[in-house]
Formats: structure tokens, sequence, C-alpha cells
């Protein structure tokens, strides 16, 4: 039983994960991520547009 050590005690600790230290970003994926920036921030302009545009035809 994997919960207990030699003596029977009883060993209730968590395993603890691997620690891992970020990188500093690439200068290709800073591009990727503001080319993602602006796409997700021109479709939520162009949804609020579509949006106002719609309750104004009625």
């Amino acid at each position: 039983m994997p919960y207990t050590q030699d003596n029977g005690l009883l060993n209730n600790f968590a395993k603890e994960p691997k620690m891992y230290t970020a990188q500093p970003m690439s200068s290709s994926e800073k591009r990727n991520s503001l080319v993602l920036v602006i796409l997700g921030s021109v479709l939520v302009i162009g949804l609020i547009s579509v949006a106002f545009l719609a309750t104004q035809i009625s």
C-alpha cells in the first residue's frame, strides 16, 4: 500500500509536481500575441457595432 511507510505509519503527504520556471517570450511569440490581441479586439468591436446597428433598425 503506497500510503503507509515501512513501520506502518500513515503517509498522507501529497506528491509535489516538478516546478518549471517561465522562459521569456521570443520576438515571434510576442508578435503572435499582439496579432491575437488585435484580432480579438476587432472581433469584439465588430460584434458590438453589429448589435448596436441591429437595435437601431427597428
